[in-house]
């Protein structure tokens, strides 16, 4: 029977609201009888209770009838009063089955306990809620000793609790931020995200605008079946076709709240499995657009109310997601750009090596007659001047073709099709064979060739074509910018590798240039060299050449004193394929390939260029150094 209020006021205990509603209330209608007739301990707990701002109740006798102070009526909302001496079995009967053994259990063995947040079906703000308690149960004794009832010392921490579980859901979220991947994993991955929370988020729909931004598609959902009534693949905003969820509003930049939606669907969520009966949908922001990317459609837990918190954790989720969607959609734009130029870098690669091969074929068939006319002992029938033109058609013949071989090799290694050849090579020899080439030139501008290329203790697996232009490279650069003093070839052996050095006393290489010496294209700017023309590929063709041979290739410089560049190759086979091994091989006819360097070195030096100028004028346009890169604008400026 619930007490009623007396009309006479005693003053038995003092405090706040409480502390009054206990001295008014009518006791004599409970089990607990009259105010007056109260044992000294029961008195005694009340007045504890009061005096604590922590909140606090006690269950006292069989009946179960609870006093509780100023802090505890804030907790259980509606119920207050009206608890107020009655039976708390009466008043939280929706979460009795819960609280009712660890009370009876505490009033029967007389232990305390002690539960972290314990979570307690309440009613006393209209709906069932999830609410969460940290709660501590102890004994009550009368007068005698015995257990009569129970003090209850009582923490709310349902915000902690839910702002602990929605922190991590929103961290679990951000943890994808730095992914790189499509659209449609991270659409994916947010989705799995949201399906790890249904306390939370029941369920949701994930809508991005389409290319044309006029509609939107469906990305996935969690908690409802794609493609029905209330998940619609596709939702074409300019139209009035069915739309549950306010798409279009949302799509335009609004939050909108949906109510009902238990009359049209059943989906069931919260704490209690009870039937979700609204969502929200949120825009889901672009970053400098006007059209919004796309909405998130969520339901709303029907145990928890849609409060400030609530719905700030959504808006939070939206934005998260959104910056999820814009890193996606960067790196796929950066995907289809880096495909686009790996398209038209191919392309490049087999055309150059295209019209490598044609450009070959005809300077093959130029070189062979000029050689035949050039070296015929009937040299009668050419006159002076005649020669002296086909002599310089030779020679730029020579040196376009060099330009065309080394542009081939180019393209072969861009497409991966370069094959090399390795078989046991005197190197001392060899090396020394090709740094000989050079030296008449070279002592010719009045420089030094120093050649130290004692012998090695073994043979060298290498490509004789390619170290033959590794050598010549390397050779022809250091003749580019040397002027006075030498150039020293020194080969040395290291058992485990076997290293050459092709240095000089030139003009060196600013610091800042060094770390670009070897890419492709790359031309060290206001250098001093014996010509200014090139396409810029040597340095690189050699470091490719070299790492065909598992080695490296550095170099050391020091600007107006010198540069040095030294080449390490591995021995044994070790590191080859071994299908590329041969013992023997037919020599490549690299003939002309030596020729076309030496050729183009004597060009650089003075008397060569003067001789080349007075002969050369009236044909500038066919036989001008540069008119080889013309055919090809990729080497241009």
């Amino acid at each position: 029977m619930k007490a009623r209020i007396s009309d006479s006021i005693a003053d038995h205990f003092r405090g706040g609201e409480m502390a009054t509603r206990i001295n008014r209330l009518d006791w004599s209608q409970t089990s607990l009888g009259k105010l007056d007739a109260w044992s000294q301990s029961l008195k005694s707990v009340v007045k504890t209770l009061l005096a604590s701002s922590y909140p606090m109740i006690l269950t006292w006798g069989t009946d179960f009838i609870q006093i509780y102070n100023d802090a505890y009526s804030q907790l259980i909302g509606e119920k207050h009063p009206a608890a107020l001496g009655s039976d708390i079995r009466i008043t939280l009967a929706e979460a009795w089955d819960t609280l009712g053994p660890m009370i009876e259990t505490v009033m029967s063995t007389g232990v305390a306990n002690l539960t972290p947040a314990l979570l307690l079906l309440l009613e006393r703000s209209g709906y069932r809620e999830e609410s969460y308690f940290s709660v501590s149960h102890a004994p009550a004794e009368d007068d005698s000793g015995q257990i009569v009832g129970m003090l209850a010392v009582c923490s709310e921490v349902t915000q902690q609790v839910l702002g602990d579980r929605r922190l991590r859901l929103l961290r679990d979220l951000s943890s994808k931020a730095g992914a790189t991947q499509s659209v449609e994993a991270t659409c994916y991955d947010a989705l799995c995200v949201i399906a790890s929370s249904p306390m939370d988020v029941p369920f949701a729909l994930l809508y991005l605008r389409d290319s044309d931004t006029k509609r939107l598609i469906l990305q996935g959902s969690v908690g409802i079946q794609a493609g029905e009534v209330v998940s619609p693949r596709r939702i074409e905003l300019e139209t009035n076709g069915t739309d549950v969820w306010s798409l279009a509003k949302a799509a335009n930049g609004e939050t909108i709240l949906i109510e009902g939606i238990d009359e049209y669907i059943t989906i069931l969520g919260g704490a209690f499995s009870e039937p979700v009966k609204s969502a929200i949908a949120l825009p889901i922001a672009s970053f400098g657009q006007t059209a919004t990317l796309g909405v998130l459609v969520a339901g709303i837990s029907p145990s928890r109310e849609l409060d400030e918190g609530y719905r700030s954790f959504y808006e939070l989720f939206a934005g998260q997601i959104s910056v999820l969607v814009r890193n996606a959609q960067a790196y796929e734009e950066e995907r289809r750009r880096a495909e686009a130029l790996a398209e038209l870098d191919r392309a490049k690669t087999v055309f150059f090596n295209n019209v490598s091969h044609e450009f070959r074929t005809p300077l093959t068939l130029i070189l062979g007659p000029l050689e035949d006319v050039l070296s015929s002992k009937n040299g009668s029938k050419v006159t002076t001047e005649e020669r002296e033109q086909l002599q310089l058609v030779h020679r730029n013949s020579l040196r376009l073709l060099k330009l065309v071989n080394t542009l081939l090799d180019f393209s072969r290694i861009e497409a991966n099709r370069i094959e090399a050849v390795y078989e046991p090579v005197d190197l001392a020899v060899f090396t020394t064979e090709l740094a000989s080439v050079f030296r008449s030139t070279i002592e010719r501008a009045g420089l030094r060739l120093i050649v130290d290329c004692p012998p090695l203790p073994e043979a060298v697996y290498v490509d004789r074509e390619m170290w033959e232009k590794i050598v010549l490279n390397l050779l022809s650069n250091a003749f580019k910018f040397t002027f006075i003093g030498q150039i020293s070839v020194t080969l040395r052996w290291y058992t485990e590798y076997v290293e050459l050095e092709v240095q000089d006393t030139g003009t060196g290489i600013p610091a800042a240039e060094l770390p670009y010496l070897f890419e492709r294209f790359y031309r060290v700017q206001g250098s001093r060299g014996r010509t200014y023309k090139g396409s810029g590929i040597g340095l690189s063709l050699v470091q490719d050449l070299i790492r065909l041979h598992g080695g490296s290739v550095r170099v050391i410089s020091k600007l107006n004193q010198g540069s040095s560049f030294i080449v390490s190759l591995p021995t044994s086979t070790a590191h080859l394929p071994t299908e590329r091994i041969v013992s023997e091989h037919d020599l490549p006819n690299t003939a002309s390939v030596t020729a076309a360097f030496v050729e183009e070195v004597r060009r650089w030096l003075p008397e060569e260029a003067g001789e080349q100028g007075s002969r050369g004028a009236k044909h500038f346009l066919l036989l001008c150094p540069s008119a080889p890169l013309l055919l090809c604008p990729y080497f241009t400026g």
